[in-house]
């Protein structure tokens, strides 16, 4: 029965991807029309969804209790960048990838893939823990995980902590979940007509991250795909090492049950799409990043049902 409603949780996802796929196959997107959803989605109607979820589900009172938590993503996502460094130097991964290969092991696909995953699984009481990991997430990304993918280019290493560092991490979902929590800590009155343009708006947020997921994987050549030592280390650290450095922290520092989920869940998820952009941008080794990215994606169709059994 656990089985059966995991499956059904994602087999909604699945069939808007498979509008996406199909969509592209017809060749209704090519690449400047398929660039255009991830904008919209992070852009407009991701933030507006956080703001009009946040501030009509929660209460000052909640909010303590609720930032509190992010300490364990960012606690989880140390312990994975260590063993990560770890097992590069002992498994003697290419030097020519090592920046991506420490990216993909610790941050995941917290948004395209994360955020509808979660409220199907869990509903949109889960959308406050999918932000706290979102934030943690996001921050090491742009900042160390920028960081070592431009030590693998031809181009010029770039510094760690810069105001472009800054901007990439208060992205325009992170101002959106921000401003919900100034309203609500001074206890603003939203306008009725403001809250349903946002609850629209952000409406089209699930079904256009999936959607876009679905023309992902259209695009994806399965014959560029071989297994290797390198890879195979990604999808350990993605999918097993991950959530249980969530588990782990969390049998340290006790959190909600919903919240320990919500995290084991998007600790479990595939690689961040934006790898493959920062390393066509950097001059690195891009189609390593393009191959972990697109299995990671694949092998997540198997993973989230599975962890969701696992979690129950």
């Amino acid at each position: 029965m656990i089985l059966l409603n995991a499956i059904e949780g994602v087999l909604s996802l699945l069939l808007m991807g498979l509008v996406g796929y199909v969509l592209a196959g017809k060749g209704w997107f090519n690449k400047e029309t398929s660039a255009l959803l991830p904008k919209l989605v992070t852009k407009v109607s991701l933030p507006l969804f956080l703001l009009c979820n946040l501030i009509t589900t929660f209460h000052r009172d909640d909010l303590v209790h609720m930032i509190y938590g992010v300490i364990v993503p960012m606690l989880s996502m140390l312990i994975c960048f260590v063993l990560s460094l770890g097992l590069g130097k002992l498994c003697k991964v290419n030097k020519r990838h090592i920046g991506i290969f420490y990216s993909t092991f610790v941050a995941s696909n917290s948004i395209f893939v994360g955020l509808p995953v979660d409220i199907a699984l869990f509903g949109e009481e889960s959308l406050p823990y999918t932000l706290l990991y979102f934030f943690a997430n996001t921050t090491f990304f742009w900042t160390f995980g920028n960081y070592y993918i431009s030590s693998d280019g031809d181009s010029r290493k770039v510094a760690l902590f810069s105001m472009e560092t800054v901007k990439k991490v208060f992205s325009a979902p992170i101002i959106g979940f921000l401003l919900a929590i100034i309203i609500i800590m001074l206890e603003v009155t939203v306008p009725d007509f403001l809250v349903k343009t946002a609850r629209y708006l952000g409406g089209m947020t699930t079904p256009l991250a999936i959607i876009f997921i679905g023309i992902v994987l259209y695009g994806i050549d399965l014959k560029k795909i071989r297994l290797d030592k390198d890879i195979l280390l990604v999808l350990l650290g993605r999918f097993v090492i991950s959530p249980l450095s969530i588990v782990l922290v969390t049998y340290f520092i006790p959190i909600p049950d919903l919240m320990r989920k919500v995290f084991i869940i998007q600790a479990s998820l595939p690689a961040m799409a934006q790898t493959v952009i920062l390393a066509s941008f950097y001059q690195a080794d891009s189609e390593y990043a393009t191959i972990l990215v697109s299995l990671s994606t694949l092998a997540s169709i198997i993973t989230i049902p599975l962890y969701m059994v696992l979690i129950s």
